[in-house]
């Protein structure tokens, strides 16, 4: 026997949470969850109930799917309301698109926790027009159509908030409908000003409201920004007449900031600047057995100089490092620590707390493994021994670094530790200074990465280094603009001290070209890690990290010399940091959008910001064309939908290369050349109408 399909409506909840009642029983309309009006689906928001976030400046998609039974027209709006209690009404637009979803743009001004809800309404008037538009223009129903206009405005003419010259002239409207004249009912049902009225001051019948929302607004750093990764000990390191190399210190690190800032980035990030044990120290390339001179890991942290809150004396003093962050901020520069939970074996955690660590049967301490990876100078933190304990002092190391002037994190690995450790500790350290941010560097599985970012993380590493080609870069970045983006901010690093994909091993020079801009105008925040601009590409054979990799040993560079004889990327990533300033649709991650080539290595993609949300009073377009095969010249046609920026198709604009001043008209179908060896990449602002 066939199975029989219901054809009962969809519950708006499922029978297990209805409350019981006797048969027969009237459920109280009050305990239904559908509205008279139902508004389902509300964005932003993030899986787990967490808040979703935005930052200061961000234009943020408000959306909800609102629909009602029959023809009648409905309209929806948000109640948007401030950390200062300031409310705002804002009318959402329907997306037209066949799914009930209603939508508005809106740039948030304010640091802090806003609250929003939906509200939903027939639409009387604009019910109204449409059928009178139809019906007029027809010959049916005239007398009834003109005498319901004439009591609508009637009705409105005697709402006491609006402006007296309104409600007159709605009175008087009111009284040319009640004349029954056929012509003038379908004059005033497509009139645009009287339209607009009723935009203004709706009519509404039959309100639904949604449940309130939460909205957390962090400062416009937890979203924007230009990262530069360096290791303080090599800045300003030398080569003594013996062959053995001197350390750098914070003094003569603070040098290089001038130039940092020059290149135009915002944020100098520190690897862990801390006393590094010499128990199972590592050696150059990671070799078990370090030389006398190797400097050893700053990842293993801990001797008998001190732990998490000390300064590696080779580096200099707690009054070295404020003078650090002093200079930084003179230059513009915000400091950026990593904090890495965890030990090395002469740790004073490891004899004062051996409860914080893993004890094996054998009775020794387990070391880090990321198998078949061993790190033998480095111990691990276990957090259920203790927890009490071990939170409480990873508190103190935050909150002693922030009283140093740290407001930024680089967190080494989060995901090795529990994932509610770092809901408590975000948001205590945010309850106490909500400009502390912390960046997730977990390159771990999505539901992992996903959950640090909803649980406080302000930012997060992301696929990006091993999202290459087209088709990879295509998906990678409609998701972080589209998916995730209510509460994960990708950094778009281009390599780490950890990361030298093959892309760059082999690409050449066009592939640091390449993906210095995809990343500068994709997010509103990437990074480059020192000796990018240097193109060091050679890897240590059958891995992706640099050879001689600077976690193990000093890097002596000499960036002025590179540059001034043309051997440096530094000038292009001045001229990318200050596009970024240029540009506010570049500082957006959720405007992205993707279009087309008919070459499988020609990507192209637009970031588009309307005017009324620039803070310029002009629209700002930028559409970016790439060559992601930098081994090649490629030549075909890009296919654009120009209506993203407002311009029909077939109709002609202006565009400007930003990188090369080239000038050329386009269409929403244009010719492209680009040389991997020259100039790979457009970065174009478009200009105008042509």
């Amino acid at each position: 026997m066939a199975a029989r399909t219901s054809t009962r409506p969809k519950a708006f909840r499922s029978p297990a949470e209805i409350p019981l009642r006797p048969l027969g029983a009237v459920q109280d309309p009050t305990d239904l969850r559908a509205g008279r009006i139902p508004l389902t689906a509300p964005t932003p928001a993030v899986p787990g109930g967490f808040a979703p976030k935005a930052f200061v400046g961000e234009v943020v998609p408000f959306g909800v799917v609102a629909f009602r039974e029959g023809h009648d027209l409905i309209g929806v709006q948000l109640r948007l309301t401030s950390p200062a209690g300031e409310e705002s009404l804002h009318r959402l637009q329907p997306l037209l698109d066949g799914t009930d979803r209603w939508s508005a743009e809106i740039a948030l001004d304010a640091q802090g926790t806003w609250s929003f809800r939906f509200e939903a309404f027939s639409d009387d008037f604009a019910t109204w027009a449409h059928a009178a538009e139809l019906k007029v223009a027809a010959g049916v129903d005239v007398p009834v159509m003109a005498a319901l206009g004439a009591d609508l405005l009637t009705r409105a003419a005697a709402e006491k908030n609006r402006p007296l010259a309104q409600r007159r002239l709605l009175t008087a409207l009111a009284a040319e409908l009640r004349t029954g004249d056929a012509a003038r009912t379908l004059e005033l049902s497509t009139d645009p000003e009287l339209a607009r009225v009723f935009a203004e001051r709706p009519l509404p019948t039959l309100r639904s409201a949604s449940d309130v929302h939460r909205l957390l607004v962090e400062r416009t750093t937890a979203g924007v920004g230009a990262w530069y990764e360096f290791f303080p000990r090599s800045e300003g390191a030398k080569r003594l007449k013996d062959g053995t190399i001197k350390s750098g210190t914070l003094r003569t690190a603070a040098k290089r900031l001038p130039a940092v800032a020059d290149m135009g980035f915002d944020i100098i990030y520190l690897v862990p600047v801390h006393p590094i044990g010499t128990t199972n120290r590592k050696g150059r390339n990671n070799t078990l057995t370090a030389e006398s001179g190797d400097p050893g890991s700053p990842y293993a942290i801990g001797s008998a100089e001190g732990g998490h809150d000390a300064i590696h004396p080779e580096l200099g003093t707690p009054a070295d490092f404020r003078a650090f962050v002093r200079a930084a901020r003179k230059e513009g520069l915000e400091v950026a620590l990593d904090l890495a939970l965890q030990a090395s074996p002469d740790h004073p955690w490891v004899a004062e707390h051996p409860e914080w660590f893993t004890t094996l049967p054998d009775g020794t301490i387990a070391y880090a493994e990321n198998p078949p990876k061993k790190y033998q100078d480095i111990y691990p933190l276990n957090f259920d021994n203790d927890p009490a304990g071990i939170y409480a002092e990873m508190l103190r190391i935050v909150q002693h670094w922030v009283r140093e002037g740290v407001r930024i994190f680089r967190v080494d690995n989060p995901h090795t530790k529990p994932l509610q450790f770092w809901e408590w500790l975000i948001a205590t350290v945010n309850a106490a200074d909500p400009d502390v941010i912390f960046l997730a560097e977990a390159f771990t599985r999505p539901a992992v990465m996903r959950a640090l970012a909803a649980v406080g993380f302000q930012q997060s590493y992301s696929y990006f280094t091993w999202r290459n080609t087209k088709a990879e870069l295509e998906e990678f970045l409609d998701s972080i603009a589209h998916e995730t983006s209510d509460y994960m901010r990708p950094n778009l690093f281009v390599n780490t001290h950890d990361i030298l994909t093959e892309y760059l091993q082999f690409g050449g020079r066009a592939a640091y070209r390449i993906r210095a801009c995809i990343g500068a105008t994709a997010a509103p925040v990437y990074g480059v890690y020192a000796g990018y601009e240097l193109f060091e590409n050679v890897a240590r054979p059958g891995s992706e990290e640099n050879i001689d990799n600077e976690k193990y040993e000093f890097k002596l560079r000499d960036w002025d010399a590179a540059e001034q004889a043309g051997d440096s990327l530094a000038p292009l990533l001045r001229r990318l940091n200050g596009i970024r300033r240029e540009h506010p649709a570049l500082r957006q991650l959720r405007n992205l959008s993707v279009h087309w080539s008919d070459d499988d290595a020609v990507f192209v993609y637009s970031k588009h910001l309307d005017a009324a949300l620039t803070g310029t009073g002009a629209s700002d377009t930028i559409i970016v064309v790439a060559n992601v095969d930098p081994h090649s010249v490629r030549e075909t046609t890009v296919h654009l939908d120009t209506t993203v920026w407002g311009v029909q198709p077939g109709e002609s604009f202006e565009v400007e290369d930003l990188l090369t001043g080239a000038v050329w008209t386009w269409t929403d179908h244009n010719y492209v050349r680009l040389d991997a060896f020259a100039e790979p990449v457009h970065i174009l602002k478009v200009r105008g109408r042509a």
